[in-house]
């Protein structure tokens, strides 16, 4: 384990700074929901109603003149045009949002349930509703306005401007609709699927392993006090542990905010959780020495860490890792017997791996800005990730040829990529686990000799790449 510059933890290295990523995460919690793009939208045609009625008034005192194709016939005719609207719109916005979310359950079924969260998260349907549901208000605001003012000298009341947005919005709203169907029927397809999710591990990865690391001196030779081992000794034998407060899985962590606070209480706090974890109420989230310095540790604790029922993006890559081998295990199942899909899942897999393997991976210490260690966390292992991308899918492929050869050559695309001995071990760990799998359970000669050749392909490059 090797300490992290208190640099980082001061100034906010991307993906660990808990002050420049806690406003990410309100974004993405805000994101995932169907009401904060259609509020927006709705205060926006409220604006606009606004607007065009001061102009209707304006005109109405012949304080100005409108051209003359903004003539809308008689207060009743603009009345039906509006009802018309009106009616129409919200009748589409019913009938196509239930139709897209039966669809929607009906894929989920094969996919996983990430169908219908995506489908919550994608901005292009927020702004589909809130279109539709922007023209409603206006439409039903332009109504009212018809009989807000009584007929004086000038005639009858008429928002003829009004009248004629609406009668636009109706068209924008009929091009909208015309996206939305394409933008459904394109996301519900399996590639575009796997694709979406591989986007996210990729821009997952980029946050949480930058390809450059902050810029400072050698952490190594900056710190000061005790070693790691020795604080890891002391938290185990003198510490005091925190509990969690309430279950769920950890979703952020507030790294910055807890070396911060164990700098002004002089302790050293060790995270028994990464994001990403199931955390139980009453089990230990964390373990603080001295044990003096618990009480205010914990009140940090609390405010900086955040927990949700589901697993987010933040600070764990590993989940969109785990949400491609879903698929391709149930790609694998007998039921869905499916293997170009887990053979499109391994690609991705390993294209995500391939960027990972050219990474620096957080240490998962971090200092403060005088170089004493103050906070420890397990680290974020490239074994893991290699393990929960392959572990599943090889259980799953065992007896399928087609598979297991696409594991291997997805091994060996990985291992291109890799810097160190350490992740060419771990990798060769697999493919030794893939080729025995293959010699017990694949009968057909040709089909073998085909895995051996791969498997010799990996030994070959494991031989000969060298040390990063």
């Amino acid at each position: 384990m090797t300490p992290t510059d208190g640099a980082d933890a001061g100034r906010g290295r991307q993906g660990r700074d808990g002050r420049t990523r806690l406003p990410s995460w309100r974004w993405e919690a805000l994101r995932t929901t169907l009401w904060l793009v259609p509020t927006i939208l709705v205060v926006v045609a409220a604006l606009l109603f606004a607007v065009t009625f001061s102009i209707d008034l304006a005109a109405y005192h012949h304080e100005l003149t409108l051209p003359f194709w903004f003539r809308t016939g008689s207060p009743d005719a603009g009345r039906q045009v509006l009802i018309a609207i009106a009616a129409a719109v919200i009748t589409v916005i019913g009938v196509v949002f239930s139709i897209t979310i039966l669809a929607l359950t009906l894929a989920s079924q094969q996919f996983g349930p990430r169908m219908m969260r995506n489908f919550i998260r994608d901005i292009g349907n927020q702004v589909t509703l809130g279109v539709f549901v922007g023209t409603f208000v206006y439409s039903v605001l332009a109504l009212g306005s018809i009989t807000s003012v009584v007929s004086g000298p000038n005639g009858d009341f008429i928002p003829h401007l009004s009248i004629t947005v609406a009668e636009g919005l109706l068209l924008v709203d009929l091009a909208v609709l015309i996206y939305f169907i394409h933008h459904i029927a394109k996301s519900i397809q399996l590639p575009e699927v796997i694709a979406g999710i591989a986007r996210d591990l990729m821009a997952a990865i980029d946050a949480e392993f930058p390809a450059q690391g902050p810029a400072g001196p050698d952490p190594a030779a900056g710190g000061s006090g005790k070693s790691v081992a020795e604080l890891l000794k002391l938290v185990e034998e003198r510490g005091y542990a925190v509990p969690a407060v309430e279950s769920g899985y950890l979703q952020f962590v507030g790294y910055a905010q807890l070396v911060e606070i164990a700098s002004r209480t002089d302790s050293v706090i060790r995270l028994d959780h990464r994001p990403g974890h199931f955390l139980v109420a009453g089990r230990p989230l964390a373990t603080v020495w001295p044990r003096g310095a618990a009480d205010q540790v914990a009140a940090a604790l609390a405010r900086a860490h955040i927990t949700g029922p589901h697993r987010t993006l933040m600070q764990d890559p590993v989940f969109a890792i785990d949400q491609l081998v879903e698929i391709a295990i149930r790609a694998l199942s007998p039921a869905v017997n499916d293997t170009f899909t887990a053979l499109t899942c391994l690609d991705w897999l390993a294209a995500g791996l391939s960027r990972v393997s050219g990474r620096t991976l957080a240490e998962g210490v971090y200092r403060d800005k005088v170089g004493r260690v103050r906070l420890i966390e397990s680290d974020p292992s490239y074994a893991r990730m290699v393990n929960r991308t392959f572990d599943k899918v090889r259980q799953a492929a065992r007896g399928m040829p087609a598979v297991v050869i696409r594991i291997l050559d997805s091994i060996g695309a990985v291992m291109e990529a890799t810097t160190t001995d350490e992740q060419r071990r771990v990798l060769m760990r697999q493919a030794d686990m893939v080729f025995r799998g293959a010699e017990e359970s694949v009968a057909e000669p040709n089909d073998r000799r085909d895995i051996e050749r791969r498997y010799a392909r990996l030994l070959t490059l494991a031989a000969d790449s060298p040390e990063g």
